[in-house]
């Protein structure tokens, strides 16, 4: 094990010394040659089993672990569906950079490369250019692992601490890239903000979020490390930060009035591990088309998924269907709206999505006449149904 970590210095090392499943320091020995015995009973082999096999084999474990761990696996793991989404929206493409500034077990990345070997061609275009930082040792240890079984080479992820101490640097400024896209963890407390008074990098840009919710301070990272040109960048968010006041209310403001903002999307109850709640996307660009200027695409997409026991589920055409409404940019009864930053400012810069986009009305709509011989046609059958039963009580001897 640490021959294999020397050997590939760049991406593996310190995995498997460092990566704290059962201690803070190193797996021990024995349970590294035990894990070795219980794999040597199955070929492995590049002719047995492709990368694409083993990548995904380890993709599976990681969501079934997900799935046993539910509340603790919102720390590190975002449904796949989820992150097929956002990535289909950034559209990434050969060659730009990727930066995930809080990636888990790095689907994110993962994602990406997918998205150009599928859309856009050779994915080895990306090696080199993909970023990311994790907080959790173990967490990052993994991703690698992840990335690394998927066949991806010469990529980036550093275990630390995104909002107090990031880890990729242009000069003496944060570096930027062409994509940014991440899954912070919700209204995150003690996040940094002794750093940020101060901070740098200028990334309280927009003003100081609140101690108790680090929202906008990934917000605000992750629009600083937008290249100037062809940055974009999509970040989930609790729908709280769409509408709570005070500081964040006036970070929102400010950054509303940078026009970066291009799509809100709101997403239904119970998507993600850990939380029961709605969360949304939001979709930043560095320079949007012109006739997106000073517009924002409000989606309510709350009743796109499919009721599971312990888990909602965002099903292939659930995806489909958001992502076609996000692509089209226009106006869907009911369900999305181009809304003018002069009414968002109207309202307080206040972006809850019910205050832009009215749910359609199913209900079968009746003038006051068909309403009035409705009412008397239920009263005629509600007196039928009373005689009837006062017939029945009456011949059983239960009614004089």
């Amino acid at each position: 094990m640490r021959g294999i970590e020397q050997a590939n210095p760049e991406t593996l090392y310190g995995i498997f010394g460092d990566a704290a499943w059962t201690n803070k320091d190193r797996l021990p020995d024995a349970l590294l040659r035990d894990l070795i015995e219980h794999f040597s009973r199955i070929s492995l082999g590049n002719q047995a089993a492709q990368a694409d096999i083993l990548g995904q084999s380890y993709e599976y474990l990681i969501k079934k672990f997900a799935d046993a761990t539910n509340k603790k696996a919102g720390e590190f793991y975002t449904p796949r569906s989820v992150v097929r989404l956002i990535v289909n929206i950034l559209d990434p493409k050969e060659g730009e950079s990727i930066y995930d500034p809080a990636c888990g077990t790095g689907g994110m990345l993962l994602e990406a490369i997918h998205h150009v070997k599928e859309h856009h061609g050779d994915d080895r275009t990306l090696w080199g250019r993909l970023f990311a930082q994790e907080k959790n040792l173990t967490t990052s240890a993994i991703a690698r692992m992840n990335l690394f079984l998927h066949g991806a080479s010469d990529f980036q992820v550093v275990r630390g601490d995104t909002l107090r101490q990031p880890a990729f640097f242009s000069g003496d400024n944060l570096a930027t890239f062409d994509c940014v896209i991440a899954n912070p963890p919700f209204s995150l407390e003690k996040w940094g903000e002794e750093v940020w008074s101060s901070d740098p990098y200028g990334r309280n840009f927009a003003g100081m979020p609140p101690g108790k919710s680090g929202d906008y301070a990934w917000v605000q990272h992750m629009l600083k490390s937008m290249a100037p040109k062809t940055g974009r960048m999509a970040v989930v968010l609790p729908h709280g930060a769409l509408f709570r006041m005070g500081k964040e209310g006036e970070i929102r403001q400010k950054i509303l009035g940078m026009d970066l903002l291009e799509v809100v999307i709101g997403l239904g109850p119970n998507l993600f591990y850990g939380t029961g709640l709605a969360a949304c996307i939001l979709v930043f660009r560095q320079r949007k088309p012109k006739d997106r200027k000073n517009k924002v695409l409000i989606i309510d997409a709350s009743k796109e998924f499919k009721t599971g026991r312990a888990q909602n589920e965002l099903r292939p055409e659930h995806v489909e269907r958001i992502y076609g409404w996000c692509h089209a940019f226009k106006d869907v009864e009911g369900i999305a709206r181009v809304v003018p930053l002069d009414e968002i400012a109207a309202n307080d810069h206040n972006l809850n999505i019910p205050r832009y986009v009215e749910p359609k009305v199913t209900q079968e709509s009746l003038t006051v006449d068909e309403a009035m011989k409705r009412l008397r046609s239920s009263a005629e059958a509600a007196f039928a149904a009373e005689e009837k039963l006062i017939g029945i009580l009456k011949r059983e001897g239960m009614l004089l």
